[in-house]
């Protein structure tokens, strides 16, 4: 750690296979620089070392190869990735250097380019690792690769060193990861979420003439989409609710197809639509035309966009493989199994709650647990563990 006055700052390198703006990605992207902004508040300084990807076949309009300060206190290096998404050559000649200027490194990935000289040299120099797997070394159903994942794992508890921390984001993804990493000490804090900067959240009328349902999320077969589907179908053909359903969220592997027939199969076509990635002002748009999230994911370690829609005083419906029970213990949402039955009573079940008065315990929940300032203290608390 460096002096800086009377304050001591712990310098901390990230290495991800992606980063800000790079918002394709998902949850774990946005997750990455609200910690970053967190850890510079108390007393962090912070460097990133990254790719330049945007997609697998789009790069970022950035300067690369070499770390530029993208916001106050906030170095960022970004690789020109090659091939793949996460290969980056230039980012395996960075990482040496990267790594004794650190006194803590922090690896956001698993199965990613970036992992194996990570540990390789953290225990070479004698750093301290905390490892978040973003729910990777969780399994569902529907795992793909799964024999070749062991291998990747028995390479890393090769490589790893008896200073490495596993942070996960709850309880469930903590026991599925010390299974896969033996003897790695672990630990579970929370992804923060950004509050809308609004005076008071936007109302939720209740009851509405046509149920806004929104799923905002990655594309994959993990999300349980189809299964959301299957309950709509069940809805259009035995209930009198009106509703409509927008399904906001990118994809790399073709799988948008999938929905998008399933949609056609089931005559949904009137009802549901699909829009793509959105962001920024987009996404706020979809937030504020949505009555209810409905996040059905077969297993998912956190799931950020459930707290961002608690955080615009959305009401959600939330999986039972997702770490959400305590939405139906604040009474701001239903935590329901994901099989079409379960989806669609819970659907007509919300259709006839308080839902302003729901989003409203939601947005207090959420401004209380996941704020970013105190997230990020408690993450520097594990960094300085580390160090001893």
């Amino acid at each position: 750690m460096r002096a800086r006055g009377t304050k001591q700052l712990v310098r901390v390198l990230m290495v991800t296979p992606f980063f800000h703006p790079a918002t394709v990605y998902g949850g774990a992207t946005r997750a990455a620089l609200g910690l970053c902004k967190g850890l510079i508040d108390v007393g962090c300084e912070l460097r990133v070392l990254t790719t330049d990807a945007a997609g697998p076949a789009e790069v970022l309009d950035v300067t690369t190869g070499q770390f530029e300060e993208i916001e106050p206190g906030l170095s960022v290096n970004y690789c020109r990735r090659w091939l793949s998404d996460a290969a980056a050559p230039g980012l395996l000649m960075a990482l040496p250097q990267a790594i004794r200027w650190a006194d803590v490194v922090h690896l956001q990935s698993v199965y990613s380019f970036p992992t194996f000289p990570v540990l390789s040299l953290c225990r070479l120099q004698g750093k301290p690792l905390v490892w978040t797997p973003h729910g990777s070394l969780q399994r569902w159903r529907g795992s793909s690769k799964p024999a070749a994942k062991r291998v990747w794992e028995a390479v890393c508890q090769t490589l790893r060193s008896d200073k490495v921390m596993l942070h996960c984001t709850s309880p469930a993804e903590a026991e599925a990861s010390a299974t896969r990493m033996r003897g790695a000490e672990t630990f579970v804090l929370p992804n923060g979420v950004e509050l809308p900067s609004i005076s008071e959240p936007a109302p939720v009328h209740s009851p509405v003439e046509e149920l806004s349902l929104l799923f905002l999320g990655r594309l994959h077969p993990q999300k349980g989409i189809d299964r959301l589907l299957e309950a709509c179908a069940k809805l259009a053909r035995g209930s009198e609710l009106a509703w409509k359903l927008c399904i906001a969220g990118g994809c790399s592997d073709g799988y948008d197809r999938v929905i998008q027939a399933q949609i056609t199969e089931l005559e949904l076509g009137d009802r549901v639509r699909m829009v793509g990635h959105v962001d920024g002002a987009d996404k706020e748009r979809l937030f504020c035309e949505a009555d209810v999230l409905v996040a059905p994911s077969h297993r998912e370690n956190f799931g950020i966009a459930v707290a961002e829609a608690l955080a615009r005083a959305r009401p959600v419906i939330v999986s039972r493989g997702m770490p959400w029970s305590m939405v139906e213990e604040r009474g701001c949402g239903l935590w329901v199994n994901n099989d079409p039955d379960s989806l669609a009573a819970a659907i007509e079940k919300i259709a006839g709650e308080a839902r302003d008065e729901m989003g409203a315990r939601g947005r207090a929940y959420v401004e209380r647990q996941f704020n970013w300032a105190a997230i990020a203290l408690q993450m520097r608390d594990r960094y300085t563990a580390l160090l001893g």
